[in-house]
């Protein structure tokens, strides 16, 4: 038992060696400050060009479901509803004025990965070439959220039945989320970071890190639900407090972006060590 946990020690230290004396907390805010502003936009692409695919009545039929099984505490249920009918009735226009602050989430992810991969780099245009990295992950925005949204029937008759049908649909739905999300972060770890780490570990601990986003997804959803007072610490305001829970909710996802993010480089240079010891003895 204590060998097991010596091991277990000792594979932490090296996946959070990236990060180690740089303060984590502060560039996971960081990434928050600038999803805030691209979360909106980014859904409303995502939507618009999902609805050009599918079309229109397609999507809304689908989102339906969600909206009907999402919780009414803090008015999660209004607020999507009108993101969906923001972004099925996109105009061109409209999609091209979003790109701007959609692609902010590409330079908050960018700088924040150099300041773990390269604290002292000397790269130039960072934030352009975060914004343009990311750029390309639209393309298959509707593959994966249509990927979603047609898994969306089944969970949520599951999740209105109750019992232990509602935890298989909780699974099922987690079983969903969890592969859509897997080739976004192997992108945003190999492409969107500076290190370029290799194929493999990118895949294998984004793969982790997606399990890990959506279940902390579904526990959003658990804990607005709860019946909940978010207004107190803020004199009674109680979209201010809701705003507040959102945003805590947005940070805690970054720090697991990037304590991923960290794993992947420490896992990435301990395969690329041993290849060259493995090259270095057969030769």
């Amino acid at each position: 038992m204590s060998g097991a946990w010596q091991q277990t020690r000792r594979i932490l230290r090296a996946a959070f060696r990236p990060v180690r004396g740089r303060d984590l907390s502060l560039h996971a805010a960081a990434i928050t400050f600038y999803g805030a502003i691209a979360v909106v936009p980014v859904a409303l692409l995502a939507i618009w060009l999902t609805t050009l695919v599918a079309g229109a009545e397609r999507v809304r039929r689908l989102t339906t479901y969600a909206i009907a099984a999402l919780p009414d505490a803090i008015g999660a249920p209004r607020a999507v509803a009108a993101l969906v009918e923001a972004g099925v009735g996109l105009t061109p226009w409209l999609a091209l004025a979003a790109v701007l602050p959609a692609s902010l989430y590409g330079e908050g992810l960018r700088r924040a990965f150099v300041s773990v991969a390269a604290p002292r780099s000397d790269e130039h245009l960072i934030g352009w070439r975060g914004r343009l990295l990311l750029l390309p992950l639209l393309a298959p925005a509707p593959a994966l959220l249509l990927a979603i949204l047609l898994a969306l029937p089944v969970t949520t008759g599951l999740v209105r039945r109750g019992g232990w049908v509602s935890a298989l649909g909780v699974v099922l739905s987690f079983l969903a989320v969890w592969p859509v999300l897997t080739p976004v972060l192997l992108w945003v770890f190999r492409v969107v970071g500076p290190a370029s780490p290799d194929w493999l570990s990118a895949l294998g601990v984004g793969s982790f890190t997606a399990a890990n986003i959506s279940g902390f997804l579904h526990g959003f959803v658990l804990f607005a639900s709860l019946p909940l007072d978010l207004g107190v610490p803020f004199g009674g305001l109680d979209e201010v407090g809701t705003a507040v829970a959102i945003l805590l909710w947005l940070y805690l996802f970054h720090v697991v972006v990037l304590a991923g993010y960290s794993a992947t480089l420490a896992l990435s240079r301990w395969r690329h060590r041993r290849q060259r010891r493995n090259r270095s003895v057969t030769s």
